[in-house]
Formats: C-alpha cells, structure tokens, sequence
C-alpha cells in the first residue's frame, strides 16, 4: 500500500464507469495530419508574417501609429513563435533515444509556453503605451492606418486559415494559431481606428485601437499559459478524470483495489497512466493487466500505461541486505 497523499486510491465494491464524452474528445489523436504537413503549413504562415511584417514597420513609423507598431511588434513574435514551432514539429517528431526516453515531444509544450509568455509581456507593454496616447495622443495618418490594416486583415486571414488546417491538437500549432488570431483581431481593431481618425478626426482612436488589441493578447497569453503549465506540473488532461478512470478499473471482475494511480500527459494528445491494481488470489495476474489495458485504450484512449498487477493478501517478503546481516550477529 502507498500511503502518497497526491495518489488517487480507489477500493471497495464494484462501481459504475463513469465515461464522458469529454473523455474521448481530449483523448483522441488526429486523422489525416501529420508532422511534415504541419511544417508545411507553419512555414507558408511565417513567410506570410514576415512579408507584411517589414511593410507594417516602416508605415508605422511613417504614420505615428502606435497601432500598427504595436501589431509589428506582436507579428515579430509571431514571427519567432512561428519559427520555434517548425523546430519544435521537427525535435518532436525524433525518436526516443539515449536519456531522452520520450524524445523530444515536451519540446512542443516548451514551445507553446514561449508563445503564452511573449504575448503576455507585449500585452503589458502595449497597456503601458496605450495609456500614455490616450492621455496625450499624437498625430496619426489615419489613412495610412486604414490602408495597412486593411491588408493586413487579408495577409492574416491567409495565415489563420492555413494553421486552422494544421493539427491544433498540437499546444505547439495552437500557440502559433493564436498567435496569427489576434493579429487578425488586431489588424480589424486597427481598421476601425483608422477609418474613426479619418471621419472624425479623433485621435485617441488609435491608443484605444492598441488596448482592444493588448485585452486580445492577454487572453490568448492566459490559454496557453494554462494549459502548458497543467503539462508540466504533470496535472491530468482536460476530459480525463481520475476518479472515474479508478472507478472504472474497480468495477472489472477480479479488481479488488486500485491504487497509487496517476494520470498526467507527456505533451498534446499523449496522455499516460500508472497504476497499483489489486486482484484476488484466484486471478491471473498478466490476465487483468491485460484486460485493463484494453479498458484503459478503448474507454479512455489511453495507450502509454504501465500497471502493476498483484494478488490481494499474501506474505510481505522482507530483504535483508549484507550490511544488515553483519550487524544482527554480534
């Protein structure tokens, strides 16, 4: 018996499964996508970021808008973010190898925690930015505003949809998603800023602009800073419950007490299981492990599982070392 207060122990009589639809959903891998498509994908985005890119800059400058800076700054972290995601593709597609037991494939998680990260500085630092133009706006261009965004809207919808084809299963190819999302976001914002300036004359438009954008951002930056922090403190995947996991394994004939079981993912879409699993004496013991296994892939889609299968009761064998032995004779 463990007595590791984080494990979840599950004993007693025979339970109903308790498997959601949720359950399935998360657990499920993609069909039809693979790696190298997803590379393909993650390149023709990025050099449709940097082409813009470099045009944003330098009519930003030309304008005074903090706007477009704003989103030339976020599209370079796009930029970045696009281009640590086609290494992360390529890193986590290589085979497991020397102490690299499961390769490289957390790379991705590394990946998409970068992303959340830069989005959440830039946010901060486009708030900061913003204020100060809405207490003292500048003279902006607002038709070199409108003009700029307005191409932007169409460079990035080509962005998002291309990465909406890719696996976003992937936290690596969601991060780089939401990435050209809220630069698509951005750029409509900005177009509306544009086009208020031009009518109205109303220059605060354009910090207003840069706000929306930052509140944009900040939300995308929490998504994946969440959801890349539950990986790496090995929490349990969304859709898979522990409980209803260890109740389902209690409720096989022949299961007497489950224990010591965790739940965690080694990253998007790889869910693993160890358990501690009680059977009674008159059980085979590779039998139930077999049988829970198969439990385990076709009720929630897990297939990295290891599972240590005894028989209930019995003698504890007691090893004694050399060392101890020397002592209990003098």
């Amino acid at each position: 018996m463990s007595d590791d207060p984080g494990a979840a122990r599950v004993s007693g009589p025979s339970a109903a499964h308790d498997v959601t639809a949720d359950t399935h959903a998360h657990a499920g891998h993609s069909h039809g996508v693979t790696p190298e498509a997803d590379g393909r994908k993650l390149a023709l985005a990025l050099a449709l970021i940097l082409g813009f890119m470099a045009v944003e800059v330098a009519v930003g400058i030309l304008s005074h808008s903090l706007a477009l800076l704003s989103d030339a700054a976020h599209m370079l972290t796009d930029a970045a973010a696009l281009a640590l995601s086609l290494l992360a593709v390529r890193l986590a597609a290589r085979p497991a190898r020397g102490p690299m037991t499961f390769g490289f494939k957390r790379s991705e998680i590394l990946s998409a925690q970068f992303n959340g990260a830069t989005l959440l500085v830039l946010a901060l630092l486009i708030i900061y930015e913003g204020i100060t133009r809405l207490v003292t706006p500048p003279a902006v261009a607002g038709t070199a505003v409108l003009v700029v965004a307005l191409t932007g809207i169409v460079v990035n919808l080509a962005a998002t949809w291309t990465l909406s084809k890719a696996n976003r299963q992937s936290m690596n190819v969601e991060g780089a998603y939401q990435h050209s999302l809220t630069d698509l976001i951005a750029f409509i914002v900005t177009a509306i800023a544009g086009a208020v300036i031009i009518a109205t004359g109303f220059r605060r438009a354009d910090g207003i602009a840069s706000l929306v954008v930052a509140a944009v951002m900040l939300r995308a930056a929490y998504q994946l800073l969440k959801a890349s922090g539950r990986v790496f403190l090995e929490a349990a995947p969304e859709g898979l419950d522990p409980d209803a996991i260890g109740r389902a394994l209690i409720s096989e004939p022949g299961v007497s007490e489950v224990h010591d079981l965790h739940v965690w993912e080694i990253t998007s879409g790889f869910p693993a299981l160890s358990a501690h699993v009680l059977v009674g004496t008159e059980n085979d013991c590779h039998a139930a492990r077999r049988h829970l296994e198969a439990v385990l892939h076709d009720e929630f889609e897990i297939e990295h599982t290891t599972l240590q299968v005894d028989h209930e009761g019995g003698e504890l064998l007691n090893i004694e070392l050399p060392e101890q032995r020397g002592r209990s004779t003098r």
